[in-house]
């Protein structure tokens, strides 16, 4: 069960790591744009700082993750896991995506349960 909890742990770190890839270094590119459906290039180019802010907080989600993971502090793990799902929904319900919470809470919702449970 250790080695289940700190893949799912992992695997949403990396899922945050992702997303500051693509919000700070490839929203203004082909992949960002089509990762968040943005509407054209110049729109991507008109909010690329306010991506860029969201891409490093995504980055501390990370970080508090991995964190987390090396001096193996389940309370740490937990703060972190509850702070990617309320992000999550918060996400899906403001921007009508279903598939946000998808993509981004249900990953952590499921680490939560496997780290508290076990």
């Amino acid at each position: 069960m250790i080695f289940l909890k700190t893949f799912l742990i992992t695997l949403v770190a990396f899922e945050h790591l992702y997303f500051l890839l693509l919000e700070m270094f490839l929203w203004t590119k082909p992949k960002g744009i089509k990762a968040f459906g943005l509407k054209s290039k110049e729109f991507a180019e008109e909010t690329k700082i306010l991506a860029a802010n969201q891409g490093l907080y995504n980055g501390f989600l990370a970080s508090g993750l991995i964190y987390s993971i090396a001096v193996k502090d389940n309370n740490i793990t937990i703060f972190f896991l509850i702070c990617v799902i309320i992000a999550g929904i918060y996400g899906a319900y403001s921007t009508k995506k279903i598939r946000l919470f998808y993509v981004q809470a249900l990953p952590a919702i499921v680490a939560l349960t496997v780290t508290i449970l076990f």
